[in-house]
């Protein structure tokens, strides 16, 4: 059974950092693809990064190359993105979903493509 759970969301100031989480279980990283999305109220879901395969090859968006990354880590069978320079703009729900196929590259596959998803954690940038 497919599960992500994603965790690590809060409150913090403009310019700080956070590290999300998603523990992932039910398939293998290594053929498989997990992705980042967001999605600020009123707005599409947007897909933040994507990472896969054995290497964890990762790309990011072009809104938030430089200031995110992410990795995984195979023992825990969790990947990670880590938020640096946070702007309020980078408000939203985060959350990670899988699809059967490595990342398709620069250009991140839409939400509609991605079949199992997390519950989603809250992050907001505020003063």
């Amino acid at each position: 059974q497919v599960q992500l759970v994603e965790s690590g969301g809060g409150l913090v100031q403009p310019g700080g950092s956070l590290r999300l989480s998603c523990a992932y279980s039910g398939f293998t990283l290594d053929y498989n693809a997990i992705g980042w999305f967001r999605q600020a109220p009123g707005k599409e879901r947007e897909g933040v990064s994507c990472i896969s395969g054995s290497a964890g090859t990762t790309y990011l968006s072009d809104s938030v190359k430089g200031r995110f990354s992410a990795s995984r880590d195979n023992a825990k069978n969790t990947v990670y993105l880590q938020m640096n320079s946070l702007e309020p703009e980078d408000t939203a729900v985060y959350y990670c979903a899988t699809i059967p196929q490595y990342c398709s590259g620069p250009d991140l596959l839409p939400a509609y493509e991605y079949k199992y998803w997390g519950q989603g954690t809250q992050v907001t940038v505020s003063s």
